[in-house]
């Protein structure tokens, strides 16, 4: 019995000693949206091979993990309990970088232009954004930052006043309001949603200013050796094989370095 005791005692100590070995996972979270169709499993498979990857970097096991509601995210985010996160809502990272200790790893290559495109019928009187005083307007998800941006840019045009807003979860849901006359404008940031607005004869009344999304960034609690590794590791994805290969996965061009500073004074403009 005493020997048995043992032997259990000595498993215990050895797999203690290895779970100390690796450290405790990393928790990776990833929010692609909530206003276009995301399959959370499907998230998990993509981020895999990556995921080894960061494992092997770090020196500890990286767990990915799919966060697609915008109200949890943001509490992690402000609990710290990411320790990487890739983020698509530009306002929630930007929050996390001016709030919670988090830091800036890179952008996404392919969306530091993203913009909010303001569409009205073909035959809409309206000339330009401050035309849409005293209107209805429709627009995605009113905590999508495609709604944020929406809300800059009629700051800008029409003052402090907000109009009468119309929130649909999906960005392709919202032409239909445009088409049948529920609003007298329609915003979206999908480019496939403004070509094919404008291939049926639509106009888009207004452009925003662009705004980098699909953000990297990691929390306070690594080092700043490991955010520098991070960094590394994302920008340089599109200079191998196998890099590309997980970029392909993530179905994006690729990752950059962008300047905090500047991301903080994009957050200012979007009233954060």
């Amino acid at each position: 019995m005493k020997i048995r005791q043992y032997m259990s005692m000595l498993v215990l100590v050895l797999l203690a000693g290895q779970t100390w070995a690796q450290g405790a996972p990393l928790v990776f979270a990833v929010n692609e949206g909530v206003t276009y169709r995301v399959n959370p499993g499907a998230t998990v498979d993509r981020f895999r091979e990556l995921s080894d990857d960061l494992g092997k970097l770090l020196k500890r096991p990286v767990k990915i993990q799919p966060v697609t509601d915008y109200k949890e995210l943001a509490a992690g985010l402000a609990e710290q309990r990411y320790d990487i996160a890739y983020v698509h809502p530009a306002h929630h990272s930007i929050r996390a970088l001016s709030k919670n200790g988090y830091q800036l790893i890179a952008v996404t290559k392919g969306f530091t232009e993203y913009s909010a495109s303001f569409m009205v019928r073909s035959d809409s009187p309206l000339k330009t954004i401050g035309d849409l005083k005293g209107l209805k307007i429709g627009a995605p998800s009113e905590d999508s930052i495609t709604s944020v941006i929406m809300r800059a840019a009629l700051r800008d045009a029409l003052g402090p006043q907000p109009l009468e807003t119309v929130y649909v979860k999906l960005q392709d849901a919202v032409p239909f309001m445009v088409e049948n006359s529920m609003v007298a404008s329609g915003v979206t940031a999908s480019r496939a949603v403004v070509k094919d607005w404008q291939a049926k004869g639509g106009k888009v009344l207004a452009t925003s200013k662009p705004v980098p999304i699909k953000h990297l960034i990691a929390s306070g609690k690594l080092s700043d050796s490991e955010r520098a590794q991070l960094t590394a590791y994302f920008v340089g994805l599109d200079q191998s094989a196998d890099g590309k290969k997980r970029l392909d996965a993530l179905t994006v061009q690729g990752f950059a370095p962008y300047d905090q500073a500047k991301l903080l004074e994009l957050g200012k403009w979007l009233g954060l």
